[in-house]
């Protein structure tokens, strides 16, 4: 096992006036819900099948209370994509997924986001982000951040750019195995 640099990079959506929505409208059939509750199954499912080829490991062996907890503060929003013939089982029935987190009155990050193998290069992360950011908005939020990092989807980076999200910082670390 040998592991590799990785340059995370920190961003923020600074206000309401830097944010860009897709040009091209919605995807036909995609729909974004809140997942309320949360089963701690169905944030597992989740987590795997949109993170586990990004390198996302850091909670896979998170304890089952700790979770639960997480997942019933009023501060913690799950938002969902459903896309008709898109998501496979083992992702719940999502075709996509966002956490958000309220880390301030006027702070919100988001802490996951992210696309079954299914459904990227297909516009749903631009649709997803939107409906993401607006969700914050409606959280509270004056200023949105989000962190991404090279082990990421190549998509990820330029879509969070184009939709008006600004690099703040970079670090870099030793992470994913090769």
């Amino acid at each position: 096992m040998v592991l590799r640099r990785v340059k995370r990079t920190h961003l923020e959506l600074p206000s309401r006036a830097h944010f860009r929505p897709p040009s091209r409208p919605a995807p036909p059939g995609a729909r974004v819900e809140h997942i309320v509750p949360c089963p701690t199954a169905t944030w597992r499912a989740l987590y795997r099948a949109i993170g586990e080829r990004w390198h996302w490991h850091d909670h896979v062996a998170r304890p089952e209370d700790e979770l639960a907890a997480h997942l019933l503060d009023a501060r913690v929003v799950e938002l969902g994509l459903r896309v008709p013939d898109v998501a496979p089982p083992e992702s719940a029935g999502y075709a996509g997924w966002a956490e958000l987190i309220a880390r301030a009155p006027d702070v919100v990050e988001i802490q996951y986001f992210g696309l079954v193998p299914q459904a990227i290069g297909r516009g749903f992360g631009g649709f997803l982000l939107t409906r993401a950011v607006e969700e914050a908005w409606a959280m509270g939020a004056e200023r949105i951040v989000l962190d991404t990092c090279t082990l990421d989807a190549p998509q990820a980076l330029p879509n969070y750019l184009a939709r008006g999200f600004v690099a703040v910082g970079e670090e870099w670390y030793e992470g994913g195995t090769v």
